[in-house]
């Protein structure tokens, strides 16, 4: 068996990366059996290495090696693209045709983006690889075929499964073993032989010097996230081998070549928080004033009873929860015992009285959530220097209307 720095080498591998070395030592012990096999990773990590070293090592290494891409296949001919057809099965079936499953009859096929199958065509796969049976579209004669199938994908399968657009079947028999490929910020010693690797490759195929990164750059580009893996990565390298006059790359220059987007990490964008983040913030800030209204409210109920009840024991018993629950959102770790207060004269047994005092409290309230609006936008607006776009944005209105809060408050 050859070493696994014999493999990398014959397969074009670059990378040191335990995980990667993990995943290539999988396919080197599967490949001496018939086992299907599911290879899993983000897009552009590298996944067609993997069917190749399967088939290459495996007793199948002389037969058909056939990869096809299902997601770059039209629904409604896949059927007939993997499993062939009868002449007249349907309009333009001119004459009859072999399917991929039996042009690789003994050999291997690499079905990449499994998860894009349509689930008439999955009924179809399934069979397969339970007893090696097809029928051709448009025939009702049982065919047989002994392929190794080797899948891919770059999908959440269990995600995919619990929608109803994966059988969980098909799954199981698919993955009878998974291998993983590892995206390439989880590689970042990897990053730099990659780039150097390709770097020469740009250099001897447009017959021009190699590039090379300073070590401010090289620290850029392996702490860089790459959504796009390696395949971003390669044409990184070979943007920069056209464009750049000066073959040594600084730090500035690199980050020309690097899209601000980092993937779906979270990140800081010029200094600001991710716009998730300021929803986050919007929605405490509501539910803070939603419960300063109702605690507002609650004294206003409880002081309105007093005035208009005056000396009566009962009506401070029923509202004696108001109080504690008050008392304790102020201070949760103590105890508050309320005592029923009798007053000694009905002195405020007046529903003008009452009328005035509740009105008094509407004020306050206005006043209150007026003072907390305009506390808000100030700190927007000094967080984001004055631009009104921008605090718009994270206060969640209109730019006009903002314009006319400021004018209003005469910040």
């Amino acid at each position: 068996m050859d070493s696994l720095q014999t493999i990398k080498q014959r397969f074009g591998i670059i990378g040191n990366d335990l995980h990667l070395n993990r995943a290539i030592e999988k396919a080197v012990r599967v490949s001496t059996t018939d086992i299907s096999v599911l290879v899993t990773g983000e897009s552009g990590v590298g996944k067609e290495n993997i069917p190749k070293i399967i088939h290459q090592l495996s007793h199948r290494k002389h037969n058909k090696y056939i990869a096809v891409n299902c997601g770059a296949i039209p629904e409604g001919t896949i059927d007939s693209e993997l499993f062939g057809h009868e002449k007249g099965s349907f309009t333009g079936a001119t004459a009859s045709r072999s399917g991929y499953f039996e042009v690789a009859d003994g050999g291997t096929i690499f079905l990449d983006e499994v998860g894009e199958l349509p689930l008439t065509t999955q009924v179809r796969l399934l069979r397969i690889l339970e007893n090696g049976e097809f029928i051709k579209v448009g025939s009702s004669v049982v065919e047989k075929t002994n392929v190794r199938i080797v899948a891919a994908t770059n999908l959440n399968m269990i995600e995919a499964i619990k929608k109803g657009k994966f059988r969980e079947d098909l799954y199981y028999r698919l993955a009878t073993i998974e291998i993983h490929l590892p995206p390439l910020r989880e590689r970042k010693e990897d990053i730099h032989l990659l780039f150097r690797k390709f770097a020469a490759d740009f250099a001897q195929k447009y017959k021009m010097p190699s590039i090379r990164l300073n070590d401010d750059s090289v620290h850029i580009l392996e702490n860089y996230s790459f959504p796009g893996n390696i395949r971003q990565l390669r044409n990184i390298a070979e943007q920069i081998s056209v464009v750049e006059e000066n073959r040594t790359i600084s730090a500035d220059k690199l980050k020309h070549y690097l899209p601000k987007t980092s993937g779906n990490l979270p990140m800081i964008v010029g200094g600001m928080k991710a716009e998730s983040d300021f929803s986050n913030e919007r929605e405490i800030m509501y539910k803070i004033l939603f419960d300063m209204r109702n605690d507002i409210n609650d004294l206003k109920k409880l002081t309105f009873d007093i005035l208009q009840h005056g000396n009566s024991g009962k009506i401070h018993e029923d509202n004696k929860h108001i109080i504690q629950k008050i008392l304790k959102d102020k201070n949760p770790t103590e105890q508050h015992n309320i005592e029923v207060v009798q007053f000694e004269d009905n002195s405020y047994d007046n529903n003008d009285d009452v009328l005035n005092y509740e009105e008094s409290l509407d004020e306050t309230e206005t006043s209150s959530l007026q003072d907390i609006e305009f506390e808000m936008i100030k700190k927007s607006l000094e967080r984001h220097q004055g631009k009104r776009k921008l605090a718009a944005k994270e206060l969640g209105i209109s730019e006009r209307t903002l314009y006319r809060k400021i004018k209003q408050f005469n910040l």
